[in-house]
């Protein structure tokens, strides 16, 4: 724990936990999982609203605004963001002098795990979903288990979290969790198993250099037990490069490829996408399909398969009793919040269609394989990006990737950078504007608007445009990034209505 060896509690009754930083994703999940298990919890965080308000709100929990007040006699815990300091928040400042246990959401997420037989989900990009589909096929499969994404996922019923029906919430048998490698905060997780999607240089402010983002990944694997499982992606380089120094430093460590390029039961053959669906064949499993676009995603698929015939293996059970329950599970994951989600449809004043996209995909790997998914899964749509890259330091350290990422789209929108409260705006040698310059030696179509206002008029031009006879069924208009360019889509659609367009919300099984 960050400011004391207080041991954590065994049973969470009655437990008063003060949440500093209360809306972030991870946050308000584990506030549903405590909360489940009976603790006592308040929270402070900003006014602005934010998507997790509702998840608090299900539990009775409203977030006050940052105060030593908040810091009650009561409080026996601590739990807070890496993005506030013991040093600046108010909250913090006081459980500090009150001697009261802190410990950073990593910290008390890594507690949780030590009690139960847990497995992380870890990897530069694709963790989120991966976890989600984790947690859709533990639910349809019904072993007793928890599973916490790092968003809210469709499937969990508009939660974060998932509880099998058969799962105590006291004390879950297997639990499962989107785990960050950010500031090496997986390296307070307890794992027995360990999904690792994929490794990239990335967090350029912590990791200088890709072998330092890689070794934090390989001292996470060599954290599982002897004859722990790491289910890794055969088909991404970095994943492969870990598997092979952790076979080296720990050779009792049993390593379970996945992907194309597999061997064994993991394997992926690819099928047709046809009807709103990717088909697909898996080792022993068989004919599976995902209504969610992109390779990518099959790729995540067969990670969330793996992990799950493992575990329903360490339950002592035979996986082949449990493959039609994995493939009508699959069927059932429609993404989650802001990863590829559709939040909205409407109509162009032409009368042509517009599906409106937003996902969370920030590193260059991860636009390219999505915006290719979309391409693949739309083929009769107009692709238009709206794109905010997320930190100053990403940005300039992946210029040259980020540029060429983009060529699935036909239009692209580049907005201003989202910077970080641990970044100096003034002291960036790149801009939201260099990034479109850059873009442009790889794109035809590239548009520069800095300000949303700016990027909404650009859109509504855009979509002003009849997409022609090669794009026959309208446009998708994805807006895309760790930002909040969210806001861009949201306010075309906005517009759109006024100008007489119908909206509906739309699900993939519509389209």
């Amino acid at each position: 724990m960050s400011e004391t060896n207080k041991s954590f509690p065994s049973s969470f009754a009655g437990v008063h936990f003060h949440f500093v930083g209360i809306k972030g994703t991870g946050m308000a999940a584990l506030v549903e999982i405590l909360h489940a298990r009976g603790a006592v919890i308040t929270g402070s965080d900003v006014g602005e609203r934010f998507y997790t308000d509702e998840i608090l709100e299900r539990c009775g929990i409203r977030a006050m605004p940052f105060s030593s007040g908040n810091i009650v006699p009561s409080v026996d815990y601590v739990v807070y963001s890496s993005a506030y300091s013991p040093e600046k928040n108010p909250d913090l400042m006081e459980a500090k002098k009150r001697g009261i246990p802190m410990l950073l959401y990593s910290e008390a997420l890594g507690a949780v795990s030590a009690q139960a037989y847990s497995s992380g989900v870890c990897g530069v990009h694709g963790k989120t979903s991966t976890t989600g589909m984790v947690g859709t096929l533990l639910k349809e499969i019904n072993l007793p288990s928890q599973v916490l994404a790092g968003s809210i996922i469709s499937s969990f019923d508009g939660s974060c979290t998932m509880t099998s029906s058969i799962c105590s919430t006291e004390h879950p048998k297997y639990f499962v969790a989107e785990t960050c490698e950010y500031q090496r905060h997986f390296m307070a997780f307890h794992p027995q198993k360990i999904i690792l999607t994929a490794v990239e240089s990335d967090h350029q402010d912590y990791y200088p250099t890709y072998e330092s983002i890689r070794d934090a990944f390989v001292d996470y694997a060599c954290l599982l037990p002897e004859h722990g499982q790491m289910i890794y992606c055969a088909d991404q380089k970095g994943a492969v490069e870990v598997s092979e120094i952790v076979h080296e430093k720990r050779p009792d460590i049993e390593l379970i490829p996945y992907g194309l390029t597999a061997d064994g039961d993991y394997r992926i053959v690819p099928g047709k996408t046809e009807n709103g669906r990717q088909h697909f064949t898996l080792g022993g499993i068989g004919e599976c399909a995902l209504l969610v676009p992109g390779s990518h995603n099959v790729l995540n698929a067969a990670a969330a398969v793996a992990l799950c015939v493992e575990l329903i293996k360490s339950d002592g059970k035979n996986p082949a009793d449990y493959h039609e329950k994995i493939k009508s599970g699959l069927l059932k994951f429609t993404g989650g919040k802001r990863r590829s989600e559709i939040v909205g449809r409407a109509k162009t004043p032409a009368g042509q269609d517009v599906i409106f996209i937003d996902d969370y995909g920030h590193h260059p790997t991860a636009i390219r394989t999505t915006l290719s998914g979309y391409r693949e899964f739309y083929g009769g749509y107009r692709i238009v990006v709206d794109f905010m890259s997320h930190t100053y330091t990403r940005t300039q350290a992946l210029l040259e990737d980020f540029a060429s990422s983009f060529s699935s789209a036909d239009q692209v929108i580049i907005n201003r950078i989202y910077g970080s409260a641990r970044e100096d705006a003034s002291a960036a040698s790149v801009t939201g504007e260099i990034l479109a310059d850059h873009a442009r030696k790889y794109h035809p179509d590239v548009s520069y608007a800095g300000e949303f206002d700016e990027a909404i008029e650009t859109g509504l031009k855009i979509l002003s445009k009849n997409s022609g006879p090669h794009f026959p069924e309208g446009y998708i208009f994805v807006t895309m990034g760790a930002g909040d360019n969210w806001k861009v889509g949201r306010g075309i659609l906005d517009r759109l209505k006024a100008l007489g367009g119908s909206e509906s919300k739309g699900s993939r099984e519509e389209i």
